[in-house]
């Protein structure tokens, strides 16, 4: 009761992520160092549900992490950092994780909690990460966009997919999925 009492209090009764006060209930971050009121946070339904894998992501939803993220609250970040590593496939989502700064032993516990997924590789078996840069190893007609990325066209600034076979990246101010195996780190 005293952890609960605590998270609340701090809280002010509304979700530390979307600021809901609908059916809010603590929730104790996985991976956390301890069961203490700062390994804990408050949340509502809706955020718990998709946090707890009952429900699917919603990115709409989500884009109430531009605000939370800056809490003063370290669970609060870690939770944001989570949510914004499995949406980075959204734009705003990987934006967000690009300005958010969490220090080395908050980034430990934070990635703790992220699920593993394969490699994503280029055409050479390198492994590549998020912020990478790749060029084209052969033409690519980009369909809905109306023009072919020419081979050599470099791809600045890569963020990776929930598929590890694909990466997303702008090619002439257009933002694209590309086959990974069509790519070759720079």
């Amino acid at each position: 009761m005293v952890l609960q009492d605590a998270v609340i209090t701090r809280a002010d009764n509304a979700c530390e992520l979307c600021k809901s006060t609908s059916d809010t209930e603590v929730y104790m971050v996985p991976e956390s160092p301890d069961d203490t009121a700062g390994c804990a946070i408050l949340t509502c339904d809706i955020c718990r549900a998709q946090l707890e894998g009952e429900a699917e992501l919603n990115p709409v939803h989500w884009r109430c992490l531009n605000d939370a993220m800056w809490s003063t609250t370290l669970a609060v970040q870690v939770v944001a950092y989570r949510l914004l590593s499995r949406l980075s496939t959204e734009a705003w989502a990987q934006d967000a994780l690009d300005m958010m700064y969490l220090d080395d032993d908050a980034k430990t516990w934070a990635e703790a909690g992220l699920i593993e997924r394969d490699a994503t590789l280029d055409s050479n078996g390198t492994a590549l990460e998020t912020g990478d840069n790749v060029h084209l190893v052969k033409d690519l007609n980009v369909k809905g966009a109306g023009f072919t990325a020419k081979r050599g066209t470099p791809v600045r600034g890569i963020s990776l997919c929930d598929n590890p076979l694909h990466i997303e990246g702008k090619v002439n101010g257009t933002r694209i999925v590309i086959i990974a195996a069509y790519t070759k780190k720079s």
